[in-house]
């Protein structure tokens, strides 16, 4: 039997390549990202400076946690509301709004007179951000399709968002000392001034094109709900679990929590679509970013009191260390799109978080001697590069296959995800390395805790998403 070579030798057929970003695309990606740069930047720019900016502006040491908590509470509470309020009456419209408030709220700051004018400046910074965040998603996600666009414009938004929280604690030092603590909040200013130019002339508008009523009950139950639980997490880093504030407001965001929960079961044109909360995507790629936010957070927080406290680092020593985590995250950015493009977003986020709950295991090795510094260095930031390999396909997970009319809702709990992650962390388990009469032992307690919880929601994580074999 003749062979046709002509066929037997014609290549294979390739896979389509993805298409090319234009100038346009290009441009609206960098306005994006550099707002969700800018708000990443304001979660960790002002840590380093409340000892300098507390004497400046006349406020206690105990008032200080409100410097962080004043922005913490709306920015957080305020998410799922301006997510779905953008899907409702335009997305574009709600991010040039929140990058105004964000912008003329950091100028508020910057030139603040007293402890009211700056933390009534926080709290606009908050809620300017809790516009953006949510709006910025749901416009990237609409304007790049899904597919290698969308996991590559993904992918640059979670680096730069994990480098603008790396940034920030270097910035904030080098800043701090040269300028003073106001440079931080102006320099804040000068992004907005910036990115709102830029913004009307690129971003196309989008929104539901049904138009349905806002869920008013929903909306109040879940912000009350979330401003709650994150005002009591929030102050019982600084104060703990027993004051009688902290466990007022614990109690009552759960309950509010429980009544959302029963509003939008009711509800005819819910907030949040309770069928969407139980897609196991959108559940467990939740679960895995509330995991690898929280406990990244707080590894950052207690090798922060190690280096200083028991290597007896300066600030920009520490800095340096946390420098190089930035750099790995970057690396990893870049890289993270094409491993999710050849194992998809559920593999790469449980090996992702795998390799965050070893390299942290790791970390157990840190004491007092000179190499501990080198440990600590390598441990970490390899441990956030698996961190931003999470964060990316986390995000993909959750809104890959949402419609665009509910984008808006899909991103919304993705960022309320990465704030209420950022914000349990720390009094959950940071709290066990603060009290502790050895500092050290209470900082390997936290990190052995810490590996174990990455390493087992790595495992419900695998469990939640795995696909049925037919």
């Amino acid at each position: 039997m003749a062979i046709d070579t002509a066929t037997s030798t014609a290549p294979l057929p390739q896979p389509p390549t993805a298409p090319r970003l234009s100038g346009r695309d290009k441009l609206v990606l960098f306005v994006l990202c550099a707002a969700q740069f800018m708000v990443a930047l304001d979660f960790s720019v002002l840590n380093v400076a409340l000892p300098v900016l507390g004497p400046d502006l006349g406020m206690s040491t105990s008032a200080l946690q409100w410097a962080v908590t004043a922005f913490a509470l709306p920015s957080g509470g305020f998410l799922l509301l301006f997510g779905r309020i953008g899907d409702l009456y335009g997305r574009r419209r709600i991010f040039l709004s929140g990058l105004a408030l964000f912008g003329a709220a950091s100028l508020l700051a910057t030139f603040a007179w007293d402890p009211a004018s700056f933390l009534a400046g926080r709290a606009l910074q908050g809620m300017g951000a809790a516009a953006i965040v949510p709006t910025g998603m749901s416009l990237l996600t609409t304007t790049f399709p899904e597919g290698p666009q969308r996991d590559k414009a993904i992918g640059i938004s979670g680096t730069l968002m994990s480098l603008g929280f790396t940034v920030g604690m270097v910035a904030g030092g080098v800043l701090t000392d040269a300028l003073g603590w106001r440079s931080t909040m102006g320099l804040l200013t000068l992004f907005a001034v910036l990115v709102l130019p830029l913004a009307p002339g690129l971003l196309p508008e989008s929104r539901t094109p049904d138009r349905p009523r806002l869920d008013v009950p929903g909306a109040v139950t879940v912000t009350g709900g979330l401003l709650a639980l994150i005002y009591a997490l929030s102050t019982a880093a600084e104060v703990g679990f027993g004051r009688a504030d902290v466990l007022v407001t614990l109690v009552a965001g759960l309950a509010l929590l429980a009544a959302f929960g029963y509003v939008e079961s009711r509800s005819a044109q819910p907030l949040v679509s309770l069928p969407m909360l139980r897609r196991r995507t959108i559940a467990w790629g939740n679960v895995g970013g509330l995991v690898t936010f929280s406990m990244m957070s707080t590894i950052v927080f207690v090798l922060t009191l190690y280096l200083q406290e028991v290597l007896h680092l300066s600030a920009f020593e520490t800095g340096l260390v946390f420098g190089v985590q930035g750099v790995l995250s970057v690396v990893a950015g870049a890289y993270t799109p094409k491993v999710v493009g050849r194992f998809g977003a559920r593999r790469t986020l449980v090996g992702s978080l795998v390799g965050q709950g070893v390299l942290i295991a790791s970390l157990l090795q840190i004491g007092t001697g000179g190499a501990s510094v080198w440990l600590a260095t390598a441990g970490v930031s390899l441990a956030s590069a698996f961190h931003l390999g999470a964060i990316i396909s986390y995000g993909l997970t959750v809104t890959s296959g949402v419609p665009n009319e509910e984008q808006g809702l899909a991103t919304g709990l993705v960022t309320s995800t990465q704030q209420v992650g950022i914000t349990v962390g720390i009094p959950l388990l940071g709290v066990l390395a603060t009290t502790s009469t050895d500092l050290l032992t209470g900082v390997h307690t936290v990190i052995a805790l810490d590996a174990a919880i990455v390493l087992v929601a790595a495992a419900l994580v695998a469990l939640g998403l795995r696909t049925k074999r037919g």
